[in-house]
């Protein structure tokens, strides 16, 4: 599990900012980790993920460059994407999701 202070501030954000985005009342069924799918388990469209895109571009400015980021993916990759790949990529370190 980490204890990263850091990883663990940007989970909260990212988490704030996707209530922001599609709301609590869809959130509060699931709960968001590291782990936590944009695709599978989150069902995210692609308007929420833009907006998403734009809140985190104006928190972290550059360090959250989403297009960027995911322009160096694949299709499968982007699918597969994680709430903790998108913590990592913020913070500029690996994320070690707890095991589970």
């Amino acid at each position: 599990m980490t204890t990263d202070p850091t990883a663990m501030r940007i989970l909260a954000e990212i988490t704030a900012m996707l209530v922001q985005t599609v709301g609590d009342e869809f959130l509060l069924a699931e709960e968001i980790t590291f782990d936590t799918t944009f695709n599978e388990d989150l069902a995210l469209e692609s308007i929420e993920f833009v907006a998403l895109a734009e809140l985190l571009q104006q928190r972290y400015g550059a360090a959250a460059d989403l297009i960027s980021f995911l322009a160096e993916k694949d299709m499968e990759e982007i699918l597969a994407l994680t709430v903790g790949d998108l913590v990592a990529h913020i913070s500029g370190t690996p994320v070690s999701a707890p095991a589970g």
